[in-house]
């Protein structure tokens, strides 16, 4: 009788792991541009804005190109390691499955991409965050099939989710004059457009189950190398700056009001704009040397706009702020993710309590460009984003 006692009580409980085991961990859903993706432009052929060739990569795992536009880690990738968060696959990373998706969640993040669609169409191939949203509803209807609806829309809901973009609706949209978007609008009119933009879009993910979710601000892209060269004082370029400012403090205002008005949501504005531009404005203060200036360029040749096997590196990278013209190095990435975690105060998951590294991780050699995603999943990218 306490052998069948006893035999009951552990088959109750292989079944309550099997049946729970999906909402026991929490992941990340990453929907950004090219400070977060981690491959997915490199398996867009026809994209212009792609990591995929030396020296991008070189302090990353095997030092081989990944697909992060950096020499090292992402700034998600060094948040999520100190809070226990596994690191998201790439969405175009062909070796993605419903399992690796509940153990890890994914990164949609694309070079390129921007709140609005127009954004970044010289990149020719790149998701916009409209199009990274109807990716992350094919995921939802794969992991549906895999546990049930019950059980993901659990899932979904226990996830973090993390929203960064902005940057390349101003620098690759608004402020060149190759796009409508600075001819149609004020500086007022194209943030208040991005604005409403970009609530419909979370409450789109909210309906899809976002319950925790950060939206980072922007930094002081008047200060990116590229902005600096095209000055013609080589200073930062103080109205770039000025719309960062503004787009934060738009940002921060409608997500405020969005958190309060959607059922369940804890919604948060992440502005990291004081933390960039001290790294920026007082680099010998976080050890660097140069904050105004690619790690990875042609010398002279500026701007270099991507850093290829013939560039020239810094004799030490982590001395430099900026890895290419556009992209904070690895060094100003672990600067940047300390000060985020001390500032808002983000509390380890899946058992972490005191944040810590995470261990490095192995970055893959690059695989052959595609046109569309993996097999399994639901929905294909297209051209425009």
């Amino acid at each position: 009788m306490k052998l069948a006692v006893a035999w009951t009580i552990m088959v109750t409980t292989l079944l309550g792991v099997a049946m729970d085991g999906y909402d026991c961990k929490v992941v990340q859903f990453i929907f950004g541009d090219s400070l977060s993706d981690v491959g997915n432009n490199d398996r867009l052929s026809k994209s212009l804005a792609q990591a995929s060739l030396p020296w991008y990569g070189i302090d990353f795992g095997n030092g081989l190109p990944n697909g992060r536009f950096c020499n090292g880690r992402t700034v998600a990738d060094i948040i999520g390691d100190r809070t226990g968060l596994p690191r998201p696959p790439a969405f175009l990373d062909p070796s993605l499955t419903e399992d690796m998706i509940l153990e890890n969640g994914v990164n949609y993040a694309s070079g390129g991409g921007g709140i609005l669609n127009e954004t970044g169409s010289l990149f020719i191939q790149r998701f916009s965050l409209y199009k990274q949203i109807e990716l992350f509803q094919g995921t939802q209807e794969l992991i549906k099939s895999k546990i049930g609806k019950e059980e993901a829309e659990n899932f979904f809901q226990k996830s973090q989710y993390v929203v960064a973009l902005g940057s390349n609706d101003f620098i690759n949209n608004y402020l060149l004059p190759v796009y409508n978007d600075g001819w149609k609008y004020s500086d007022e009119g194209f943030i208040n457009y991005l604005m409403e933009t970009l609530k419909a879009q979370l409450t789109i993910l909210h309906g899809l189950g976002a319950r925790e979710l950060m939206v980072f601000g922007l930094g002081p892209m008047g200060c990116i190398p590229l902005q600096r060269v095209l000055s013609t004082s080589g200073e930062c370029q103080d109205k770039t700056n000025k719309l960062a400012l503004s787009f934060n403090q738009a940002g921060s205002k409608m997500l405020k009001e969005l958190s309060g008005n959607l059922p369940n949501a804890s919604f948060q504005f992440g502005d990291a704009y004081d933390v960039v531009d001290d790294v920026i404005t007082n680099p010998q203060k976080y050890g660097f040397n140069n904050s105004d200036s690619p790690c990875c360029s042609f010398g002279q040749i500026r701007p270099a706009l991507t850093c290829v096997p013939a560039s020239i590196l810094c004799t030490d990278r982590s001395k430099y702020v900026f890895w290419d013209e556009y992209h904070p190095s690895d060094s100003a990435n672990e600067i940047i993710a300390t000060e985020l975690i001390r500032k808002f105060g983000f509390l380890g998951r899946n058992g972490t309590n005191a944040p810590s590294p995470g261990p490095a991780v192995d970055a893959p050699s690059p695989g052959p460009a595609v046109d569309a995603p993996s097999p399994g999943l639901a929905v294909a990218p297209s051209p425009e984003g």
